[in-house]
């Protein structure tokens, strides 16, 4: 539960008086708690939330009232968003003057870059380590997001909210100018405008805290208070050919697995569009993969090919962890084994020009049985580049692999692998976990003017360039998995891609997407701007969406009524291998309790339940 509002003293909640003198801020996000193993991040109010009187901040020179000179602590401090970094916070994290904090979005987008995230993503989960490629752990050799400030891996004791609305924030700074300007250096008179922030959590120190008192509570409480709920999703997977899901692949077949995340973060609860951070790359995984399953010859392929959507990999490959785990445990129709090679999408919508840098592991390439299959991996991607507007490049042999999912792989078996980026080194991204990812990032343009169902359909220039990155994916995959014929007709669809766009990053409440999910899940087209925040409510409008945009781009309509889809054993001549548009538990290390009750987290256990649809 929370909620913001402008007031000249007390609550937001009360009687008919009180709700005409408080006005509600309806248009908001939290920062909330995280937990861990060991550590808590985030945000949180008191357990009645916390109230101040209001200071505007639009440049540096204005905290200096907050901090010192200003003689009615606490403060309040609507905080411009060019103002939201690393060393303001740090300033406002060490006093008691600040009550909480609200900040504007920046708009235009801080032209500096603005990134939440670490500078080393996901480090100490990788595959680098002290026993494994030591001179590449903790990013030693390279730093992949510069402009990461670290700030959603932080703990402050109180709350901060983003205003989303542009109008609210008006209201604020108007309530400020008409009551709270300094005079000549002096402090206002009363009355004076406040505001209060809600978002109180009962989690606090770490997971194993948290958790005990679950525990607690569900043994000796009559009406038990849940104060950690995990966060938790599905991976979706796909395999080209059929597979018998309930029975374990003969482990002489060898399978390409083709891997991309699709979640994001922020600093602010379910803020992450995820523009460059996880759409491009999905969304190209998804045409590479219509590209393929159109092509003619596509089931003789000796080898097959399994389209794989990690979800929660901002939490320390969660989902890739979680797969892996019921590989090796036997929980998953595939095993280790069974991976011939492994081709990652990572982020590609802003490339430099033509190239697309293909990263390795310059450890396991010093293996004599791996090194030849990974230069066979990288001259089958680079010859499949031929005649396409796509220039593959090589990144020196020193160099290691970029934050990704292929890294937890690596951390169970030497499998030949290679992750594709818009990145030599550092990430392009400049907005990498942050609200500021959003198409404007990836150059998604249309003309003005446009309705919804034109702007569906425009194709816009970043389509097209994914488009040429899914095509060279697609055409490597063919020869990969054995395919010997022209790959010329192997072509991704512009069009596909600029829906899949449009749906995952504008509006997700689109004819296109109506037309394809079941009618009894329609409520999940929200019309809010997509957002792709892994959450406790699973699962999430994203993981429903992968699934059913892959079942509609990859399978085969079939002439079964619904009871005789439901229930195939009793249909006779049936097909009883299917193309598995499967989804895997994941259970994530970080947890917090939904929107609607106490904050909270907690490291559940692996769960090993499979689940398929």
């Amino acid at each position: 539960l929370e909620w913001a509002c402008v007031l000249s003293s007390g609550s937001c909640e009360g009687n008919s008086v009180e709700r005409k003198i408080y006005i509600p801020l309806n248009k908001t996000a939290p920062c909330v708690r995280l937990l861990n193993a060991t550590h808590q991040i985030g945000c949180q109010s008191s357990i009645s939330g916390d109230t101040g009187v209001i200071h505007v901040v639009e440049k540096e020179e204005d905290l200096n009232w907050v901090l010192a000179d200003g003689p009615h602590p606490p403060y309040m401090i609507l905080l411009d968003g060019n103002l939201f970094n690393r060393l303001v916070m740090q300033q406002l994290k060490g006093t008691s003057r600040v009550s909480g904090l609200a900040v504007s979005i920046a708009k235009p987008n801080p032209p500096q870059g603005f990134s939440p995230g670490l500078k080393c993503p996901n480090d100490g989960f990788g595959v680098y380590s002290k026993d494994y490629g030591p001179q590449y752990a903790h990013c030693n050799r390279t730093v992949w997001n510069p402009v990461g400030s670290g700030l959603s891996y932080e703990d402050f004791d109180f709350p901060i909210f983003l205003l989303e609305d542009a109008n609210e924030t008006q209201v604020i700074k108007q309530c400020y100018q008409d009551h709270n300007v300094p005079t000549d250096g002096s402090g206002p008179e009363y009355p004076l405008c406040a505001m209060q922030l809600f978002s109180h959590m009962h989690a606090v120190t770490s997971t194993v805290t948290c958790m005990r008192r679950n525990s607690i509570q569900n043994t000796f409480s009559i009406n038990p208070e849940t104060v950690c709920d995990p966060l938790l999703d599905y991976n979706v997977w796909s395999t080209l050919h059929p597979i018998n899901s309930s029975e374990k692949v003969d482990p002489k077949k060898e399978f390409i697995m083709v891997a991309t995340r699709i979640d994001s973060h922020s600093f602010f609860w379910n803020i992450a569009p995820g523009a460059e951070s996880a759409v491009s790359s999905f969304v190209t995984h998804l045409a590479a993969a219509e590209a393929l399953h159109k092509a003619s010859d596509v089931h003789l392929l000796q080898r097959n090919i399994m389209f794989t959507f990690f979800q929660g990999e901002t939490f320390d490959y969660i989902g890739s962890s979680r797969m892996v785990y019921d590989m090796e445990k036997d929980k998953f129709p595939l095993r280790l084994e069974n991976i011939h090679s492994f081709v990652e999408l990572n982020q590609v919508a802003l490339r430099n020009g033509s190239i697309l840098w293909m990263h390795t592991d310059p450890v396991s390439r010093l293996n004599a049985t791996v090194e030849p299959q990974i230069k066979n991996l990288l001259d089958i991607l680079s010859n499949s580049s031929v005649g396409a507007n796509v220039t593959l490049q090589e990144v020196g042999f020193s160099q290691s692999l970029p934050p990704s999912s292929f890294q937890r792989f690596l951390r169970a078996r030497h499998i030949p692998g290679v992750v594709l980026t818009d990145h030599q080194a550092s990430f392009q991204n400049r907005y990498y976990q942050s609200m500021y990812d959003t198409p404007e990032n990836i150059r998604m343009q249309y003309p003005e003017g446009l309705s919804p169902e034109e702007t569906l359909e425009y194709v816009t220039d970043t389509a097209k360039s994914l488009a040429e990155v899914a095509t060279v994916v697609a055409r490597a995959l063919y020869r990969l998995a054995g395919g010997a014929n022209d790959t010329s007709a192997i072509q991704a669809d512009p069009k596909t891609i600029t829906q899949m766009l449009y749906g995952f990053l504008i509006k997700m409440n689109n004819s296109w997407f109506q037309s394809i999910i079941k009618p009894d899940l329609k409520g999940i087209l929200g019309d809010d701007v997509p957002q792709h925040y892994v959450a406790v409510s699973s699962p999430v409008n994203t993981t429903y969406l992968v699934q059913y945009v892959l079942a509609n781009l990859t399978g085969t309509v079939v002439n079964l009524t619904k009871e005789e889809c439901l229930n195939p054993e009793k249909t006779p001549n049936a097909e009883k291998e299917v193309s598995a548009i499967g989804v895997a538990r994941t259970d994530l290390l970080f947890h917090f309790l939904h929107p609607s009750g106490p904050w909270g987290c907690g490291l559940l256990k692996m769960l090993s339940r499979h689940e398929k649809s």
